[in-house]
């Protein structure tokens, strides 16, 4: 029998554990802990998804849209998703409705001056970011408050560089469907403060319930460094007219046990996002595999961007 336990047993009865046996909560979980206020820009997809993910974790979230068209979809996507979690047993009516609570919209950046936390859900577009970045560092008021960039595949250190508190910068990439999968990518450049990161890791388990790996400052990280080629791969495979697209998508479901093809994959995440990782890729590295093919490029010029769009290599 354990200390512990044995604390918590005397003479066949049982007692309360004795508070001084309990681990010490270290400084950095405590700090994840206090993160109680936390902004999201961006009300697409991903940001709804953030939003709900923290607001379930009990946390205040206010979400900054670019416009009031935007806003009102962003809410949309945040009332629905729970609506799907109450129909499939995975939200309770009442903690629906607190989550709900919690979020609030605005559509003036400079409301965030508060937030001792901040995800960028921005799209892909470095230009945009940086933007982003360079308004939340005068904002932002708390300069122990993190910023964090979801961003797929560019550089941390140069969203850094944008600010004056670049230690406080790193990137948080979360997955889609956020309030979903379990990943988040914990991205450090060579300048965030080893506090910051371990205080974002510890916000991002202990408190949001996901499981962590650390990645360094490279594009595409973990995840995305190996699957974007992969998916580039597929679509060079049906641009070649090699195979068609159902049996490409049928043969790596079947032959290797993958729960959804490579180019339905490329559907749910959006051309458009697949065009743009692999081009912070082929940016970075000038490796063949992670040029962006010319049917990929034309697609996402002519819209089709996937299930988002209602039509990819699929239509929906």
């Amino acid at each position: 029998m354990s200390t512990a336990t044995a604390a918590s047993v005397t003479s066949g009865t049982h007692t309360e554990p004795d508070p001084a046996a309990r681990p010490a909560l270290t400084d950095e979980t405590a700090a994840a802990q206090a993160i109680r206020r936390v902004g999201v820009v961006g009300c697409g997809v991903m940001g709804a998804g953030l939003a709900e993910v923290c607001a379930r974790a009990g946390r205040d979230v206010l979400v900054a849209a670019s416009g009031a068209e935007g806003l009102a979809r962003g809410r949309d996507r945040l009332e629905r998703s729970l609506a799907a979690g109450v129909r499939r047993g995975k939200v309770t009516e009442a903690d629906r409705d607190a989550a709900l609570a919690r979020v609030s919209f605005t559509t003036d950046l400079a409301a965030l001056r508060d937030r001792q936390l901040v995800l960028e859900a921005a799209p892909e577009d470095e230009p945009t970011k940086l933007r982003l970045f360079r308004a939340l560092d005068d904002i932002v008021e708390d300069r122990e408050a993190i910023l964090a960039s979801n961003t797929s595949a560019l550089s941390i250190m140069r969203l850094a560089r944008a600010t004056s508190r670049p230690g406080q910068v790193l990137g948080l990439h979360f997955f889609n469907p956020a309030p979903v999968l379990p990943l988040v990518e914990v991205v450090g450049s060579l300048l965030t403060h080893d506090r910051t990161r371990r205080i974002a890791a510890e916000f991002a388990g202990a408190v949001l319930g996901k499981q962590v790996v650390q990645a360094a400052d490279r594009s595409g990280f973990v995840v995305n460094a190996l699957l974007i080629p992969y998916l580039l791969a597929a679509v060079r495979m049906y641009e070649s007219g090699f195979a068609a697209a159902e049996d490409i998508d049928k043969a790596m479901m079947l032959g290797c046990s993958h729960p959804m093809g490579p180019l339905a994959l490329a559907d749910l995440i959006g051309l458009d996002t697949v065009a743009a990782i692999g081009t912070a890729l082929y940016e970075e590295s000038k490796e063949p595999t992670h040029a962006v093919p010319p049917l990929l490029s034309r697609m996402v010029d002519g819209g089709l961007l996937g299930r988002k769009s209602g039509q990819g290599f699929y239509a929906y």
